[in-house]
């Protein structure tokens, strides 16, 4: 998409577009009401990350692949998102329940760190 809309960044975009088109038209046919601002208003700040996150990962992947390939940018993300995981669980954030470090948890995480380095110079 971002070849035929001129740019690696658009095509994203156009792509946010279409999902928003079609959770919009599948929320409509199941008769889900709209949240009332005061429902959302009662949401943590953290709740609100979640699109600026998405964006940022797909700009990222987008922006990264054909620079790294996909295999090493693929690693990355996963391995980014093992390591985050690992930092959610010990401190418990965003309401999650707390769990702690172990030992082979951070070997787990080493290891998808040497897989990155293992993709990267393959």
């Amino acid at each position: 998409m971002g070849r035929v809309a001129g740019s690696p960044e658009w095509g994203p975009v156009v792509n946010f577009a279409v999902g928003l088109v079609a959770l919009l038209a599948l929320l409509l046919l199941r008769g889900v009401r709209p949240p009332a601002a005061v429902e959302l208003a009662r949401a943590p700040w953290w709740a609100w990350t979640g699109g600026l996150l998405g964006a940022f990962y797909v700009t990222a992947v987008v922006l990264l692949a054909p620079r790294l390939g996909v295999a090493t940018t693929l690693a990355l993300v996963i391995a980014g998102q093992a390591l985050g995981s690992l930092v959610v669980d010990h401190y418990g954030l965003v309401g999650m329940a707390v769990r702690g470090m172990s030992l082979a948890r951070a070997a787990g995480a080493g290891l998808l760190v040497l897989g990155v380095i293992l993709i990267r110079r393959g």
